[in-house]
């Protein structure tokens, strides 16, 4: 089974490592591969050519010169080697039978010619066993700069056959138990042959001979090599010059061999059947590597013909670059090219094996008896200490080339997944770290902003996202939460396909984060899931991210109790909470793009291009969203298309708006109305977005309330604190004016507003207004209204100044108003929002839970 080749060929080495390392150590070697094969085939070649040239110079009959006939020779070969690769590959696997009967009689005739004793081919330094010329032979003797490592590199891709197994492992009827079998037994055997082989010539041939009978001993002559014991003078051999012995003749095995043009046919069949797999094997795994669409510019090579979809483009692609190394027409130049690509190769093999095994993936499970990691690596190591041993700057070049190529397809991120152990060894580590992390205390220098945002489907909000991921990348953990309240719950099937839509939709807009969606009655017990089981260890949410809900007067007064208790319910489990709020609003589920929330293998139906997709309002549909527009017949992501029609004014408002995040900001300033010591989170995250380069041009401004008589105190002490957190700001603002009474006309707007949302229990029995009250808890009392006054205007007030002074904010950051849970009614507390947060640039409510998040030490 290890000498079958077939029309079925596959690519074993780029297999092997692709699958197992993934497609960024897969790819790289695959094309590392394929070139080893292709230039393989050249050598080969050129090893027949060079037999064939010897021959024609052996009768005088050499065309031009041996350099030049040998490339001659070499490129009439792989052309004809060419045609029978394209026109078909079915006869060559019996053919294979005929060229090992071939080669075992080339063998056998060589040993047979050992023992034969011949007069004639003692001049040429054939003197058949004699333990004196083993004895001379066998220390080393280098010359012309040649070293150990410099032969065993041209020796090497004698071995390079030991992947032939893995490479047709799908013709195979048990390929775990043939391949370790198989693969050991013909090292094995050809390990035996090739010692065999140089033992029988250093036994039998001496170093240097010239060829001439008449340089035999006379009695003057004092030499003590084996030559010279055995009646023969070749000491003119060390002034240069001798063309046969060892050193000097290539055709030695002909010369001992009993017949010699056997041992032609040998090579014959040795080279051009080594060539002609080489040559099938290279197309194949440039084939399975442009299929895998890797590397994209290569797609053109996966393209088969007929019916073994036989890869004629990637035989081009080979036979051209056989050709060009062919031209090079040395053996030994050629030789350690192939060694070089070959041991990048075999040592990601064996790193790649030994990797699985640092995995620990249960997946991983070896049926080799013998199996050892530690010996995997070793042979790794071994592999890239030789390379470097052999030529240095190749090896550095051939490594160089593997990054370059790692690099590209990390960058490019194919959507290929093949359960590689990278991905097992990734679990291992987070898992790992994670339970590393839970076992150390919190500490304020160590404080992120971990994000629990309630967006709904990902792409309903994309601003609210964008802004969360501006300053969470790279630096805290985000998660996605989406709260589904359902009539019918989907199906598995339904679930995971939703589930891989959205986390693709977020990898697609760079949004670093996790999708969570949980199914909950009503959208206050989803937070609560959320809010307590979202996380692992330390990476746990600690602050709650939220859209404004702009249309709470327009809905169920239900929903907006709801949401406010969210709010509290995020205070209670010691959350931090954010609001985002924009004057046209986040949600855009009901004009979504074309593509939004489909995978990149479904495409849009052709004639398409100009249709829009509208979203299906249907009754008990799911409540895809944040409360910030949630209703009980929210928008579903069932995606159906319509005949085109214009947006509306507001809708195209509402999708510039949507977008506003995502675009580097340019110059403007973000204003931090600090207005109460939450612990820092107010400060903090400005200074995160400030730190990314679409904020980089915006400057901090900083808002904080003061006394008239005290400005330059307040902003002396504000400076020195800031300049304390190391955070730099731009401009300290003390409002002076801040404690006065609002004008009588937004007082007025704001009596309007809280109107419908009154309970007016003046105006009915105590037993009638406590009923409702008890049924309607969002409604604000007189008493209520009367305590709260100072902090009514106090909203009021500040909505006036931040219309005076951060109208051109690019955004604005203030600490968001507390209310005392059950004694502000949800109605009254969200008119303070409003109020305060109305016709405003992009602004956020920050509140954090009072724990301090700066620290003065780094």
């Amino acid at each position: 089974h290890f000498l079958k080749l077939s029309n079925t060929f596959t690519s074993g080495a780029y297999y092997l490592i692709s699958r197992s390392l993934g497609p960024e150590f897969g790819g790289s070697i695959g094309l590392i591969f394929a070139f080893a094969n292709a230039v393989a085939v050249a050598m080969y070649v050129v090893g027949f050519a060079e037999t064939v040239v010897e021959m024609l110079n052996d009768v005088d009959a050499l065309m031009f010169d041996e350099l030049n006939d040998i490339r001659i020779v070499g490129t009439l070969t792989v052309i004809l080697l060419l045609g029978i690769s394209v026109a078909g590959m079915e006869w060559e696997a019996k053919a294979q039978i005929v060229l090992l009967v071939i080669l075992l009689g080339a063998i056998a005739n060589f040993f047979i010619g050992t023992v034969m004793p011949s007069e004639n081919k003692k001049p040429k330094g054939y003197f058949g066993y004699q333990t004196a010329i083993l004895v001379e032979n066998f220390g080393p003797d280098f010359r012309d700069e040649e070293t150990f490592f410099s032969v065993f590199a041209i020796f090497f891709p004698a071995a390079t056959g030991i992947l032939a197994g893995a490479n047709i492992s799908g013709d195979l009827a048990d390929p775990q138990s043939a391949i370790p079998k198989g693969t050991l037994l013909a090292i094995l055997i050809t390990g035996l042959t090739y010692v065999a082989v140089a033992i029988s010539t250093g036994a039998t041939i001496v170093r240097d001979a010239t060829g001439d009978h008449n340089d035999t001993v006379v009695d003057t002559v004092n030499c003590t090599d084996a030559a010279c014991t055995l009646g023969y003078d070749f000491s003119i051999c060390e002034e240069g010059g001798c063309k046969y012995g060892l050193m000097n003749d290539f055709q030695v095995m002909s010369l001992v061999s009993a017949f010699s043009p056997l041992i032609s046919a040998g090579i014959f069949s040795a080279t051009l059947s080594s060539a002609l797999a080489s040559l099938v094997s290279a197309p194949k795994v440039f084939q399975a590597l442009c299929k895998d669409n890797i590397y994209p510019g290569l797609s053109v090579f996966a393209k088969g013909y007929g019916k073994n979809n036989e890869p004629l483009r990637g035989y081009v692609l080979t036979f051209c670059i056989g050709l060009a190394f062919i031209l090079i027409a040395e053996l030994n130049v050629i030789a350690p090219i192939i060694s070089n690509f070959f041991l990048a190769s075999y040592a990601l093999i064996n790193f790649s094996v030994f990797h699985a095994s640092l995995a620990n993936s249960p997946g991983w499970r070896p049926s080799f008896k013998y199996y050892n990691m530690w010996v995997s690596l070793a042979g790794a190591i071994l592999c890239f200490v030789v390379m470097f041993v052999i030529n240095w700057w190749a090896a550095l070049v051939t490594l160089l080339i593997v990054l370059a190529l790692y690099i590209y397809v990390s960058y490019k991120k194919p959507d290929v997944n093949w359960g590689s152990s990278t991905q097992a060894l990734i679990y291992n580590q987070a898992l790992t770290h994670s339970l590393n992390l839970t076992s150390v205390e919190e500490h304020v220098k160590n404080f992120r902003p971990q994000c629990l945002v309630l967006a709904g489907y990902p792409n309903s909000r994309p601003a609210l996202l964008q802004l969360v991921n501006s300053f969470t990348k790279n630096v805290s953990l985000m998660v996605c939460g989406h709260i589904r309240t359902v009539s019918r719950r989907p199906n598995f099937k339904e679930l995971t396909q939703d589930y891989a839509r959205c986390q693709r939709w977020l990898s697609k807009k760079r949004i670093k984060a996790f999708y969570a969606p949980v199914f909950a009655e009503n959208m206050r017990y989803g937070a609560q899931l959320l809010l307590q089981a979202v996380g692992l260890g330390r990476l746990k949410p600690n602050t709650l991210v939220m859209g404004f809900k702009n249309n709470w007067s327009d809905g169920d007064m239900r929903d907006v109790e709801n949401y406010i208790n969210i709010i509290h319910d995020a205070f209670d489990l010691q959350f931090g909470v954010v609001i985002l709020r924009l004057l046209d609003g986040l949600d855009i589920s009901h004009i979504q793009g074309p593509d939004e929330l489909l995978s990149s293998h479904e495409k849009p139906p052709v004639g398409a291009k100009d249709a829009l997709i509208s979203v299906n309002l249907v009754k008990d549909s799911d409540s895809d969203s944040c409360p910030s527009k949630s209703t009980s017949n929210q928008s579903s992501p069932l995606i159906i298309r319509d005949i085109k029609s214009p947006l509306s004014l507001t809708d195209q408002r509402l999708l510039e708006s949507s977008q506003q995040f995502k675009k580097k900001q340019g110059k403007g300033s973000i204003d931090v109305w600090w207005l109460f010591d939450d612990g820092g989170l107010t400060l903090l995250i400005p200074y995160l977005l400030t730190n990314r380069s679409k904020w980089g041009d915006c400057r901090i401004r900083v808002f904080i309330g003061g006394k008239i008589n005290r400005i330059d105190h307040d902003r002396r002490a504000m400076a020195t604190l800031l300049s304390k957190f190391r955070i730099d700001f731009s401009d300290i603002n003390v409002l002076g004016d801040i404690n006065t009474k609002p004008k009588k006309h937004n007082k007025l707007s704001f009596k309007e507003l809280i109107e419908p949302y009154r309970l007016k229990e003046d105006d009915m029995e105590q037993e009638a207004a406590e009923r409702l009250k008890a049924q309607e808890p969002w409604r604000i009392t007189d008493n209520e209204l009367e305590l709260y006054k100072a902090k009514t205007n106090r909203q009021i007030r500040l909505n006036e100044l931040l219309r005076e002074h951060s109208s051109s904010a690019k955004l604005i950051v203030i600490s968001m108003p507390l209310a005392r849970k059950g004694t502000v009614s949800s109605a009254l507390y969200m008119c303070w929002l409003e109020t305060l947060s109305k016709d405003l640039p992009p602004l956020l409510l920050v509140r954090g839970n009072h724990q301090s998040v700066l620290t003065f030490y780094s």
